[in-house]
């Protein structure tokens, strides 16, 4: 027979799954769709207040599986936050519709944060690919209307961590070479369609730079001020999806305002491989958001 002792080093973890943050209607330029949004959570099981890390997976705005990314969700919650990944609407649906939802996920997190041991004043966003986009376009919005109704809750957050994220709506192939260009320039790229919609009824097929200052407002990047908060970017130098530039763009922009903020560029990594998922990487996320929450 053996016998040890075991050290207390973690909070047991609880999940909440599926848990209907919203109803709303999804705008399709011809039609209405009601979409049931939902998140889960992972939850440390004591009573005191954790800052939270609000999730938002990619899925080239047409799908938004956020039950994905457990190893980051996992290692945040033992870290001692409350982790919530959440569902938001896509194409069919068009901008801005995620950055709604986006919002009201924030929202409903801050409104039920007694019962989720969450600590209001001190929580993250963090996404990969466009819900990297969307986890930026979330922090530095802060108090831009989209159209939401949000009944006076704070939609700032405090830290922000974007992998392999969309910046710059205008630009997201500048990188690659004519033929990867021309398919990000056409009315079929997701960034065009997220913009413009599906409607086949007039106009139907728009390229993004045919409505330049909608793109600009659907885009992180014309959004940044000083007061933006900490944001760390990370991009793989060999992304073929979305442009390693896009991160640097927006690196660029929160160093001119002086915001805190730190870009790396992971050697060999692409859009979404496995390196992503190698535990240096997701203890520089953890690190990150402990450092800001």
């Amino acid at each position: 027979m053996e016998s040890i002792e075991v050290p207390i080093e973690h909070e047991i973890i609880d999940e909440f799954r599926d848990v209907v943050y919203e109803q709303n209607f999804g705008n399709t330029n011809d039609s209405h769709i009601i979409n049931e949004l939902k998140m889960s959570l992972l939850v440390p099981r004591n009573k005191k207040p954790h800052p939270a890390v609000l999730y938002f997976p990619g899925g080239g705005f047409t799908k938004s599986d956020y039950h994905k990314f457990i190893d980051f969700r996992y290692a945040l919650a033992r870290a001692g936050f409350v982790v919530a990944g959440a569902q938001y609407r896509v194409i069919p649906s068009i901008f801005p519709d995620p950055v709604i939802d986006g919002k009201a996920a924030l929202r409903y997190l801050r409104v039920h944060s007694d019962e989720f041991n969450i600590d209001p004043n001190k929580i993250g966003v963090l996404g990969d690919s466009a819900g990297g986009y969307l986890a930026q376009m979330i922090a530095v919005t802060a108090d831009e209307d989209f159209g939401q109704v949000n009944d006076g809750i704070s939609e700032s957050v405090q830290a922000v961590v974007s992998l392999y994220g969309l910046s710059d709506l205008l630009t997201v192939g500048s990188d690659f070479d004519q033929k990867i260009q021309a398919s990000h320039k056409s009315p079929a790229s997701p960034e065009a369609v997220l913009l413009n919609g599906l409607n086949i009824s007039a106009d139907p097929h728009l390229p993004i730079q045919e409505n330049i200052e909608q793109a600009k407002k659907a885009s992180p990047l014309y959004y940044v001020k000083h007061d933006v908060p900490p944001m760390l970017l990370m991009a793989g130098d060999q992304d073929t999806l979305v442009s390693p530039s896009q991160s640097k763009k927006m690196y660029q922009a929160l160093q001119d305002e002086n915001v805190e903020t730190q870009l790396v560029m992971i050697r060999n990594a692409g859009h979404g491989t496995i390196e992503w998922h190698q535990d240096e990487i997701i203890e520089q996320v953890v690190d990150w958001f402990i450092k800001y929450l």
